[in-house]
């Protein structure tokens, strides 16, 4: 498997320094959040999430959602487990995505952010501690969210993810930007260090050119139409490309779907 350039980076306590390896470049990639199944031939880059195992002689990246809760009743981190003055808050509400039906983490003050980090560097160290070479935080781009209101800037998004990019490096982990093309050319300072895109050759998304710009060839990118796929092939030739169904089913599943260019 082909690897790139190691970057040594510190921890938040302690001067200590470990050596991170970046997805390889233009590989065959596999999205399987909804649940790990055999690897398709052909895939060197896999992203699964914190509880499932990393997979045998690929590069594997670890999805841990940093932004919002789980769904409501689900094991562990639904909404139900969080204390609700870390949940953001509208008027005496909760603040729900409605698209999942995740509450809205509150990283508005800096006590809150580190409160909440402390929760999320768990499920970081058990990423590492299972093998997985690199982190996917999710759902950076919560700020960006129509029930949001404006409560949340990008400056509170930015300082949160550097607590936990400086910490995942510490654990020898790369960290990849889910998303949020917007801060895409501040990726360097927030100490992130590949894009793992979703749906952006959508056509009225159309901005897989803007990830390739920021970061190079350390780009991931994940469809959901064939549309979609067929704008983000016209990168081929620099990114990790694939088509999933958008509930990203296990294989045998009757919704699943997987293409590649």
């Amino acid at each position: 498997m082909a690897a790139a350039a190691a970057i040594a980076v510190s921890t938040l306590s302690s001067a200590e320094t470990t050596a991170i390896t970046l997805p390889p470049a233009r590989a065959g990639l596999d999205y399987q959040l909804g649940g790990a199944y055999p690897l398709p031939n052909g895939v060197q880059v896999v992203s699964r999430d914190w509880k499932a195992s990393p997979a045998d002689g690929v590069y594997n990246i670890c999805y841990i959602n940093a932004f919002q809760t789980q769904e409501s009743g689900e094991v562990p981190d639904g909404i139900e487990d969080w204390d609700e003055d870390l949940l953001l808050n509208d008027g005496g509400d909760v603040v729900i995505d409605p698209d999942w039906d995740e509450a809205i983490l509150d990283i508005t003050t800096a006590a809150k952010r580190q409160r909440i980090a402390e929760r999320i560097t768990a499920h970081v160290d058990v990423c590492a501690s299972k093998g997985f070479q690199a982190v996917e935080l999710d759902n950076f781009d919560t700020f960006t969210r129509d029930v949001v209101k404006n409560k949340i800037t990008p400056p509170d998004a930015e300082a949160y993810i550097r607590t936990l990019s400086t910490y995942a490096h510490g654990k020898g982990l790369a960290v990849g930007q889910k998303n949020t093309v917007e801060l895409a050319p501040r990726h360097t300072a927030n100490g992130l260090d590949f894009a793992i895109a979703e749906q952006c050759g959508e056509p009225e998304i159309n901005e897989c050119g803007d990830y390739i710009d920021a970061f190079g060839d350390h780009a991931v990118f994940i469809e959901y139409t064939d549309a979609g796929l067929r704008n983000a092939c016209a990168y081929k030739e620099r990114a990790s490309i694939v088509r999933r169904d958008e509930g990203v089913s296990p294989i045998g599943d009757a919704s699943y779907v997987r293409k590649t260019c």
